[in-house]
C-alpha cells in the first residue's frame, strides 16, 4: 500500500530541517512521490535525488487560480527548482453551467504547461454534486491529466461515492478512448479500513486501475500507522 502513497507535507512554514527529516523517513518507506510546497523543493531534491519522484502543489494551493498566466508561471516556476509531478486544484463553481470553456482552457494551460511532467488535477469532489464530478472528470481526462484527484482535503474528505465516480469514469474513459489514466484518492484517508474499502469500489468498476498502478493516494499520515500495525 506505500508504494501507492504521496507522502505528504503540506506546511508553508516548514523548515529545511523539518523537511530533510521528513525525506529521510521518505528514503526509508519509498512511497510512490513526496508531495510539499515548491518552496522546498530544492532542499528536497538534495536528500531524494532521483529516488523518489517530488511532486509539488501548485496554482494559489488550497484554492485553485482562475488565472492561466498564474496558473503557467507557478507551474513552469515548480519545474524549475525540479518537480517532477504536479498537484494543482481546479476550482468549482457553485454555477449550472459547472464545468465550461474557463475550466477547459485552464486544463489545457495545465496540462500543456506540465508536459512531460506527470498532472494531478484537484476537482475538489465534497463541493460537486454528481454530475458536476462525473462532467469535470470526463473533461480533466480529455485533456489527458495523469491522474483526477478527489479533493485537497482543506473542504472537504473523499467519501466512497467520489471514488466509485472516478473510478467508473476513468473505465469508461478507457474503453471510448483507449487510453489508460489514473486517481488519486486525498482527504480524510487516515487508516487502512478507509483505503481497503475504497480499493474494493475500485476493483468493482475496474481492476486494471490498481493491477497497472494508476492509483495513488494523498495522506501524511497513514505510512506510520501501516507501519506500527504490521
Amino acid at each position: 500500500m506505500i508504494k501507492f502513497i504521496d507522502y505528504t507535507l503540506l506546511d508553508p512554514h516548514i523548515t529545511d530541517q523539518e523537511i530533510e527529516e521528513f525525506c529521510n523517513k521518505a528514503r526509508t518507506y519509498l512511497p510512490a512521490a513526496i508531495c510539499i510546497f515548491p518552496e522546498k523543493i530544492r532542499v528536497a531534491k538534495k536528500i531524494l535525488g532521483s529516488e523518489i519522484p517530488v511532486a509539488a502543489v501548485v496554482g494559489s494551493f488550497p484554492v485553485g487560480s482562475n488565472d492561466c498566466d498564474e496558473i503557467k508561471r507557478e507551474i513552469i516556476s515548480a519545474i524549475n527548482l525540479g518537480a517532477d509531478e504536479i498537484d494543482i486544484v481546479i476550482e468549482p463553481r457553485d454555477t449550472d453551467d459547472y464545468p465550461n470553456e474557463n475550466e477547459l482552457e485552464r486544463l489545457i494551460t495545465m496540462r500543456n504547461t506540465s508536459k512531460g511532467k506527470i498532472l494531478k488535477v484537484i476537482i475538489e469532489t465534497p463541493l460537486l454534486n454528481e454530475r458536476k464530478i462525473r462532467a469535470i472528470t470526463r473533461m480533466a481526462l480529455a485533456t489527458g491529466v495523469d491522474f483526477v484527484k478527489t479533493c485537497t482535503g482543506k473542504r472537504g474528505s473523499c467519501s466512497a461515492e467520489d471514488v466509485k465516480i472516478i473510478s467508473y469514469e476513468l473505465m469508461r474513459h478507457e474503453l471510448t478512448f483507449n487510453e489508460k489514466l489514473g486517481m488519486k484518492i486525498s482527504g480524510g484517508i487516515k487508516d487502512k479500513k478507509t483505503v481497503m474499502e475504497f480499493i474494493d469500489i475500485i476493483n468493482k468498476e475496474d481492476k486494471n486501475i490498481i493491477l497497472e498502478k494508476r492509483f495513488r493516494i494523498g495522506t501524511s499520515s497513514l505510512v506510520d500507522k501501516l507501519l506500527t500495525t504490521q
